[in-house]
Formats: structure tokens, sequence, C-alpha cells
């Protein structure tokens, strides 16, 4: 597994080593001690989770104020253009995003720790998107920055108004949300 560090140190996108040949392909989705010696952290995931979105969907940008997830990101079917804004009070990366492009074809992972929001856009017709955990979640410590918050000027690959959820909508600006100690 190759790790490659982003614009935020913290934020890790992680290339597994594939094996393929004309008869389809091979990897290690996650292996613990592979993770933990190629990043040098030492995670606990609790939980897994798997959407299906349709192209032009946006997801978030999520996290939770208390219980924080760390989560190891990919997408098994379609591609994502896949954000991470970090959220934390005291860092000075406060506001700075990473986004990067995940496909079904490049088997690239995102590590986004705790104290991060997250979001995704669909670019493929449809895309499933699978995601580790570290912590389970909690409705009630959930927390939602919107989207195309001008401070945030996250550069979407998009031309017309993405398809979001009513939770979504409602999105703050990291100016007044609640953040992430």
């Amino acid at each position: 597994m190759k790790v490659i560090p982003t614009a935020i140190a913290e934020v890790l996108l992680i290339e597994p080593k594939v094996f393929g040949d004309a008869r389809g392909f091979f990897f290690e989705s996650f292996n613990q001690q592979a993770f933990n010696e190629a990043t040098g952290l030492n995670v606990h995931f609790v939980q897994d989770n798997h959407s299906r979105s349709a192209k032009g969907v946006l997801r978030g940008l999520h996290y939770q104020i208390q219980q924080p997830q760390g989560k190891l990101v990919r997408v098994v079917r379609g591609a994502v253009f896949d954000v991470a804004v970090d959220v934390r009070k005291s860092s000075p990366s406060l506001g700075k995003w990473v986004g990067v492009e995940l496909t079904e074809d490049n088997y690239r992972q995102v590590w986004i720790p705790p104290g991060f929001a997250h979001g995704f856009l669909v670019l493929s017709d449809s895309a499933d998107f699978l995601y580790k955990t570290t912590d389970y979640y909690a409705p009630q410590f959930e927390r939602c920055i919107a989207w195309n918050d001008p401070a945030l000027g996250i550069e979407w690959p998009i031309q017309t108004a993405p398809s979001l959820s009513i939770k979504d909508q409602a999105g703050v600006t990291l100016r007044d949300a609640e953040l992430f100690q």
C-alpha cells in the first residue's frame, strides 16, 4: 500500500497494491496491520457503511461534534469527488479543504481523521461508496456545513445545482458552525 500526503497532513490518500490480469483483479481493501504500519496511525474501526447515490447527488459536509468519526472511504462502483474540510477550532488549517476523485478504477481510499467534515459529489451515473468509521453514528451530535459556503471555496466539479437531502440543504456556514475542539 502506498500512502500519499495531501495538502492537509492528517488527510491521507491511500493506493492499495492491485494485482490484475485478463481474468480480473485482486487487492486487500483493508488490513489493520498494513494500514497502521503504512500510515503511522493506530485506529480501530467499529462500523462499515455503504451508500448508493445517483449522479449529481452531493452528500455533506457532515461531522460529529461528539463521538467524532475517523473515516476510511472508497468507491466500489462509479466515481465521486470526495472532500474533507478541517473543522478543528485550534488547527492552523481550520477551514482548509482537500478534494480527490475516487473511482472504481483507481481503487484509491482516503483517510479522513476525526475533526474533519466530509462530503462527496457523485460524478458517474451512480456510485457505491463504502466507509469504515472509528466511532458509531450518533445523530444527536451530527452537524452539517453548507457545501457551497463561500468562505470554504470548495471547487466542486459541477455545472448545475446538486441534489441535496433536506438535512444538507440546512447546512450552515463554517462561521456559524459548532466546531470541533
